[in-house]
């Protein structure tokens, strides 16, 4: 079982790097953006919730506890759309962290140490092991062009490798 999710990690982190780098390469000409730019979700002013979907969320806008639907993200990774968790959606932010300066250390290095850092992070916000879990996870990580920009946050994002789920997943054991 853990072998399997291993392998299905990291197909995952490859599509995700290979979607960064196309994404990056559509950065600055994409058409799309000069007419949907991204901005920060609304959010409850006393819990900090979000409170309606929004189809494009600035990535660095999104917080932990944020349900994204990456179903229909298409290859835009600069904005991912944010949804509130009662709502259908595929992933949960549940832990977030900056690497730290420096030269860039290349994307097998930050995928390494998210992974590292993500899953004992897991277990905390699930309420099960990973190994235990139904749910997978992913890190969203800066890119060599979105470092160069100043980027130093990852973003790991919970989901139910089912489908789609209504409800934060945090806490949920599963």
């Amino acid at each position: 079982m853990i072998q399997e999710k291993t392998i299905a990690r990291t197909l995952r982190i490859v599509a995700a790097s290979t979607l960064a780098l196309g994404a990056l390469g559509l950065t600055g000409c994409s058409m799309l953006n000069q007419f949907m730019p991204s901005s920060a979700p609304s959010r409850d002013a006393a819990t900090g919730e979000v409170t309606e979907k929004q189809d494009n969320a600035d990535v660095f806008a999104i917080r932990v506890g944020d349900c994204v639907d990456t179903n229909s993200a298409g290859s835009q990774i600069s904005s991912l759309p944010v949804v509130p968790c009662a709502e259908s959606h595929s992933d949960e932010a549940f832990f977030a962290y900056k690497v730290a300066d420096g030269d860039f250390p290349g994307e097998d290095a930050i995928n390494t140490e998210a992974m590292d850092k993500c899953l004992p992070e897991f277990e905390a916000f699930v309420g099960s092991s990973y190994e235990e879990s139904a749910l997978d996870f992913w890190p969203m990580t800066p890119t060599s062009g979105s470092w160069s920009q100043g980027d130093r946050e990852v973003v790991c994002f919970v989901y139910d490798t089912a489908g789609d789920t209504v409800g934060s997943l945090k806490g949920s054991g599963r």
